[in-house]
Protein backbone atom coordinates (compact mmCIF):
# COMPACT_ATOMS: atom_id res chain seq x y z
CA UNK A 1 0.00 0.00 0.00
CA UNK A 2 1.36 3.41 -0.99
CA UNK A 3 1.61 6.30 1.45
CA UNK A 4 2.18 9.96 0.63
CA UNK A 5 3.42 12.54 3.13
CA UNK A 6 1.74 15.50 1.49
CA UNK A 7 3.26 18.49 3.31
CA UNK A 8 6.61 17.77 4.96
CA UNK A 9 8.53 20.89 6.00
CA UNK A 10 12.33 20.83 5.89
CA UNK A 11 12.80 19.34 9.36
CA UNK A 12 10.08 16.72 8.95
CA UNK A 13 11.30 15.82 5.44
CA UNK A 14 14.77 15.01 6.76
CA UNK A 15 13.27 12.74 9.40
CA UNK A 16 10.78 11.19 6.98
CA UNK A 17 13.51 10.38 4.46
CA UNK A 18 15.50 8.63 7.20
CA UNK A 19 12.69 6.88 9.07
CA UNK A 20 9.99 6.36 6.45
CA UNK A 21 11.54 3.91 3.98
CA UNK A 22 12.40 1.36 6.67
CA UNK A 23 8.79 1.25 7.88
CA UNK A 24 6.76 2.12 4.76
CA UNK A 25 8.67 1.08 1.62
CA UNK A 26 6.13 2.63 -0.77
CA UNK A 27 6.44 6.19 0.53
CA UNK A 28 6.41 9.46 -1.38
CA UNK A 29 7.22 12.79 0.25
CA UNK A 30 5.82 15.90 -1.35
CA UNK A 31 5.71 19.66 -0.89
CA UNK A 32 6.89 21.71 2.03
CA UNK A 33 5.63 24.75 3.86
CA UNK A 34 3.11 26.21 3.24
CA UNK A 35 1.96 22.91 1.78
CA UNK A 36 -0.22 22.07 -1.21
CA UNK A 37 -3.54 23.61 -2.07
CA UNK A 38 -6.15 21.09 -0.85
CA UNK A 39 -7.71 20.96 -4.31
CA UNK A 40 -4.51 19.33 -5.63
CA UNK A 41 -4.59 16.43 -3.17
CA UNK A 42 -6.37 13.94 -5.48
CA UNK A 43 -3.61 14.22 -8.08
CA UNK A 44 -0.85 14.47 -5.47
CA UNK A 45 -1.99 11.27 -3.75
CA UNK A 46 -2.37 9.50 -7.08
CA UNK A 47 -4.44 6.64 -5.70
CA UNK A 48 -2.40 6.17 -2.51
CA UNK A 49 -4.20 4.43 0.32
CA UNK A 50 -2.57 6.46 3.11
CA UNK A 51 -2.13 10.23 3.39
CA UNK A 52 0.23 11.55 6.07
CA UNK A 53 -0.79 15.15 6.81
CA UNK A 54 0.89 17.77 8.96
CA UNK A 55 -1.17 20.92 8.35
CA UNK A 56 -3.09 20.65 5.06
CA UNK A 57 -6.89 20.80 5.06
CA UNK A 58 -8.83 17.85 3.68
CA UNK A 59 -12.37 19.04 2.91
CA UNK A 60 -14.95 16.32 2.38
CA UNK A 61 -15.56 17.32 -1.26
CA UNK A 62 -11.83 16.94 -1.96
CA UNK A 63 -11.66 13.64 -0.07
CA UNK A 64 -14.42 12.20 -2.27
CA UNK A 65 -12.12 12.70 -5.26
CA UNK A 66 -9.13 11.00 -3.62
CA UNK A 67 -9.57 7.61 -5.26
CA UNK A 68 -8.16 4.78 -3.15
CA UNK A 69 -7.64 6.86 -0.01
CA UNK A 70 -8.61 4.85 3.06
CA UNK A 71 -6.52 6.23 5.92
CA UNK A 72 -5.26 9.65 7.01
CA UNK A 73 -2.46 9.78 9.58
CA UNK A 74 -2.54 13.28 11.04
CA UNK A 75 0.63 14.54 12.70
CA UNK A 76 -0.74 15.54 16.08
CA UNK A 77 -4.05 15.59 17.90
CA UNK A 78 -5.71 18.58 16.24
CA UNK A 79 -7.09 16.93 13.11
CA UNK A 80 -10.46 18.65 13.60
CA UNK A 81 -8.86 21.98 12.75
CA UNK A 82 -8.18 20.66 9.25
CA UNK A 83 -10.84 18.04 8.52
CA UNK A 84 -14.08 16.46 9.73
CA UNK A 85 -13.18 12.94 10.96
CA UNK A 86 -16.82 11.83 11.24
CA UNK A 87 -17.67 12.99 7.73
CA UNK A 88 -14.58 11.26 6.38
CA UNK A 89 -15.49 8.06 8.22
CA UNK A 90 -18.85 8.23 6.47
CA UNK A 91 -17.12 7.84 3.09
CA UNK A 92 -14.76 5.11 4.30
CA UNK A 93 -11.70 7.15 5.29
CA UNK A 94 -10.32 6.66 8.81
CA UNK A 95 -8.47 9.52 10.52
CA UNK A 96 -5.69 8.55 12.94
CA UNK A 97 -4.01 11.03 15.31
CA UNK A 98 -0.69 10.90 17.16
CA UNK A 99 -0.77 11.54 20.90
CA UNK A 100 1.87 12.12 23.54
CA UNK A 101 4.82 12.86 21.25
CA UNK A 102 5.18 16.52 22.29
CA UNK A 103 3.82 16.73 25.84
CA UNK A 104 7.09 18.03 27.27
CA UNK A 105 7.71 20.43 24.37
CA UNK A 106 4.25 22.02 24.59
CA UNK A 107 4.37 22.16 28.39
CA UNK A 108 7.68 24.01 28.25
CA UNK A 109 6.19 26.41 25.68
CA UNK A 110 3.25 26.97 28.03
CA UNK A 111 5.54 27.84 30.91
CA UNK A 112 7.61 30.05 28.62
CA UNK A 113 4.54 32.00 27.55
CA UNK A 114 3.44 32.17 31.18
CA UNK A 115 6.72 33.83 32.11
CA UNK A 116 6.44 36.15 29.10
CA UNK A 117 2.92 37.13 30.15
CA UNK A 118 3.97 37.63 33.76
CA UNK A 119 6.98 39.82 33.00
CA UNK A 120 6.11 41.58 29.72
CA UNK A 121 9.35 40.62 28.01
CA UNK A 122 8.02 41.02 24.46
CA UNK A 123 6.84 44.60 24.97
CA UNK A 124 10.11 45.60 26.65
CA UNK A 125 12.12 43.95 23.87
CA UNK A 126 10.10 45.72 21.17
CA UNK A 127 10.44 49.10 22.90
CA UNK A 128 14.18 48.75 23.41
CA UNK A 129 14.64 47.94 19.72
CA UNK A 130 12.95 51.29 19.05
CA UNK A 131 15.39 53.03 21.39
CA UNK A 132 13.01 53.26 24.34
CA UNK A 133 13.88 52.19 27.89
CA UNK A 134 10.53 50.73 28.95
CA UNK A 135 10.82 48.99 32.29
CA UNK A 136 7.64 47.25 33.47
CA UNK A 137 6.56 45.72 36.74
CA UNK A 138 5.54 42.09 36.37
CA UNK A 139 3.89 39.32 38.33
CA UNK A 140 5.96 36.99 40.48
CA UNK A 141 4.69 33.47 39.77
CA UNK A 142 5.89 31.81 42.97
CA UNK A 143 2.98 31.61 45.40
CA UNK A 144 0.36 32.35 42.72
CA UNK A 145 -2.44 30.04 41.56
CA UNK A 146 -2.42 28.45 38.10
CA UNK A 147 -5.69 27.08 36.74
CA UNK A 148 -5.55 24.37 34.08
CA UNK A 149 -8.66 23.94 31.92
CA UNK A 150 -8.45 20.38 30.64
CA UNK A 151 -6.04 17.84 32.05
CA UNK A 152 -4.24 15.40 29.76
CA UNK A 153 -0.57 14.64 29.26
CA UNK A 154 0.47 18.21 28.45
CA UNK A 155 -1.40 19.68 31.41
CA UNK A 156 0.18 17.10 33.71
CA UNK A 157 3.63 18.25 32.56
CA UNK A 158 2.61 21.89 33.03
CA UNK A 159 1.40 21.08 36.54
CA UNK A 160 4.70 19.44 37.40
CA UNK A 161 6.70 22.40 36.12
CA UNK A 162 4.44 24.96 37.80
CA UNK A 163 4.71 23.16 41.13
CA UNK A 164 8.48 23.41 40.77
CA UNK A 165 8.03 27.18 40.54
CA UNK A 166 6.09 27.18 43.80
CA UNK A 167 2.68 27.70 42.25
CA UNK A 168 -0.59 26.29 43.55
CA UNK A 169 -2.29 24.32 40.78
CA UNK A 170 -6.05 24.01 40.28
CA UNK A 171 -7.53 22.00 37.42
CA UNK A 172 -10.85 21.25 35.81
CA UNK A 173 -11.46 18.36 33.44
CA UNK A 174 -14.54 16.95 31.77
CA UNK A 175 -13.86 13.52 33.29
CA UNK A 176 -12.43 12.57 36.68
CA UNK A 177 -8.68 12.94 37.08
CA UNK A 178 -6.15 12.79 39.89
CA UNK A 179 -2.59 14.11 39.99
CA UNK A 180 -0.22 14.65 42.93
CA UNK A 181 -0.53 18.15 44.37
CA UNK A 182 -3.26 19.26 41.95
CA UNK A 183 -6.71 20.19 43.29
CA UNK A 184 -9.53 19.40 40.86
CA UNK A 185 -12.34 21.91 41.22
CA UNK A 186 -15.43 23.25 39.47
CA UNK A 187 -14.63 25.50 36.53
CA UNK A 188 -16.38 28.42 38.25
CA UNK A 189 -14.00 28.24 41.20
CA UNK A 190 -10.98 27.88 38.91
CA UNK A 191 -11.91 31.02 36.99
CA UNK A 192 -12.52 33.03 40.15
CA UNK A 193 -9.36 32.01 42.04
CA UNK A 194 -6.64 31.58 39.40
CA UNK A 195 -3.99 34.25 38.87
CA UNK A 196 -3.16 32.55 35.58
CA UNK A 197 -5.27 30.25 33.41
CA UNK A 198 -3.94 27.85 30.78
CA UNK A 199 -6.06 26.08 28.15
CA UNK A 200 -5.53 22.32 27.62
CA UNK A 201 -8.76 21.01 26.10
CA UNK A 202 -9.04 19.05 22.90
CA UNK A 203 -11.09 20.94 20.31
CA UNK A 204 -14.46 19.24 19.78
CA UNK A 205 -17.96 20.45 19.01
CA UNK A 206 -18.54 20.54 22.79
CA UNK A 207 -15.38 22.50 23.67
CA UNK A 208 -15.39 24.99 20.80
CA UNK A 209 -15.73 28.46 22.35
CA UNK A 210 -15.47 26.98 25.86
CA UNK A 211 -14.01 30.17 27.30
CA UNK A 212 -17.07 32.26 26.53
CA UNK A 213 -17.59 35.96 27.10
CA UNK A 214 -19.41 35.07 30.32
CA UNK A 215 -16.57 32.89 31.57
CA UNK A 216 -14.01 35.54 30.64
CA UNK A 217 -16.04 38.03 32.70
CA UNK A 218 -15.78 35.62 35.64
CA UNK A 219 -11.96 35.60 35.54
CA UNK A 220 -9.97 37.23 38.29
CA UNK A 221 -9.17 40.82 37.24
CA UNK A 222 -5.70 41.09 35.72
CA UNK A 223 -5.45 37.32 35.14
CA UNK A 224 -2.80 35.93 32.81
CA UNK A 225 -4.16 33.73 30.01
CA UNK A 226 -2.07 31.16 28.11
CA UNK A 227 -3.33 29.11 25.19
CA UNK A 228 -1.16 26.44 23.57
CA UNK A 229 -4.10 24.15 22.75
CA UNK A 230 -6.43 25.53 20.04
CA UNK A 231 -7.49 29.12 19.32
CA UNK A 232 -11.13 28.16 18.80
CA UNK A 233 -11.44 27.14 22.46
CA UNK A 234 -11.67 30.84 23.34
CA UNK A 235 -14.15 33.49 22.21
CA UNK A 236 -11.53 35.59 20.43
CA UNK A 237 -13.56 38.81 20.24
CA UNK A 238 -14.37 38.61 23.97
CA UNK A 239 -10.71 37.92 24.79
CA UNK A 240 -9.62 40.99 22.82
CA UNK A 241 -12.20 43.13 24.63
CA UNK A 242 -10.94 41.79 27.98
CA UNK A 243 -7.33 42.53 27.03
CA UNK A 244 -8.25 46.09 26.05
CA UNK A 245 -10.00 46.71 29.38
CA UNK A 246 -7.35 44.94 31.47
CA UNK A 247 -9.71 42.21 32.67
CA UNK A 248 -7.08 39.93 31.18
CA UNK A 249 -3.74 41.40 32.18
CA UNK A 250 -1.71 39.63 29.52
CA UNK A 251 -2.23 36.73 27.10
CA UNK A 252 0.47 34.37 25.86
CA UNK A 253 -0.89 32.78 22.67
CA UNK A 254 0.60 30.05 20.51
CA UNK A 255 -2.68 29.27 18.71
CA UNK A 256 -5.33 31.37 16.99
CA UNK A 257 -8.78 31.09 15.51
CA UNK A 258 -7.30 31.73 12.04
CA UNK A 259 -3.78 30.53 11.26
CA UNK A 260 -1.51 32.02 10.09
CA UNK A 261 -2.58 35.11 12.00
CA UNK A 262 -3.84 37.58 9.35
CA UNK A 263 -1.89 40.79 8.81
CA UNK A 264 -3.35 43.67 10.78
CA UNK A 265 -5.11 41.38 13.26
CA UNK A 266 -6.26 43.25 16.42
CA UNK A 267 -4.15 40.97 18.64
CA UNK A 268 -0.98 42.21 16.96
CA UNK A 269 -1.75 45.78 18.03
CA UNK A 270 -1.96 45.00 21.76
CA UNK A 271 1.07 45.41 24.01
CA UNK A 272 -0.32 42.99 26.57
CA UNK A 273 -0.21 40.00 24.21
CA UNK A 274 2.76 37.74 23.45
CA UNK A 275 2.38 35.95 20.12
CA UNK A 276 3.95 32.65 19.08
CA UNK A 277 3.42 30.97 15.69
CA UNK A 278 1.85 27.65 16.77
CA UNK A 279 5.34 26.36 17.50
CA UNK A 280 4.86 24.82 20.95
CA UNK A 281 5.28 21.26 19.70
CA UNK A 282 8.20 22.02 17.36
CA UNK A 283 11.41 20.73 18.90
CA UNK A 284 13.84 18.23 17.34
CA UNK A 285 13.01 15.70 20.05
CA UNK A 286 9.25 16.01 19.58
CA UNK A 287 9.58 15.96 15.78
CA UNK A 288 11.49 12.69 15.87
CA UNK A 289 8.97 11.02 18.16
CA UNK A 290 6.14 12.34 15.98
CA UNK A 291 7.54 11.03 12.71
CA UNK A 292 8.51 7.67 14.23
CA UNK A 293 4.99 7.25 15.65
CA UNK A 294 3.35 8.31 12.38
CA UNK A 295 5.22 5.82 10.24
CA UNK A 296 4.83 3.06 12.81
CA UNK A 297 1.11 3.71 12.51
CA UNK A 298 1.35 3.55 8.71
CA UNK A 299 3.14 0.20 9.04
CA UNK A 300 0.31 -1.17 11.20
CA UNK A 301 -2.24 -0.05 8.60
CA UNK A 302 -0.26 -1.76 5.83
CA UNK A 303 0.10 -4.95 7.86
CA UNK A 304 -3.56 -5.00 8.86
CA UNK A 305 -4.57 -4.51 5.22
CA UNK A 306 -2.32 -7.37 4.13
CA UNK A 307 -3.86 -9.69 6.73
CA UNK A 308 -7.44 -8.77 5.82
CA UNK A 309 -9.27 -11.16 3.48
CA UNK A 310 -9.53 -9.90 -0.05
Amino acid sequence: MRAVFVDANAALRTLAERIGPRTVPELAIGFGAPGPDPSTLPSLLGGAGIAVIDHTALPIDVARRCVGLRDVVFLGTGARSYMDPEALAGIGISVHVIKGYGDTAVAECTIGLLFAAARGFAAMDSAMRRGQWRRSEGMQLGGKTLGLIGFGGIAAEVARLAQGLGMKVLAWNRSARAFPGVEFVAVERLLAESDAVSMHLLLTDETRGFLTRERIAALKPGVLLVNTARGALVDEAAMIDALETGRIGHAGLDVFETEPLPAGHPLAALDNVTLSAHSGFRTPEANERLVEAAFAHCRRIVDDTARSPA
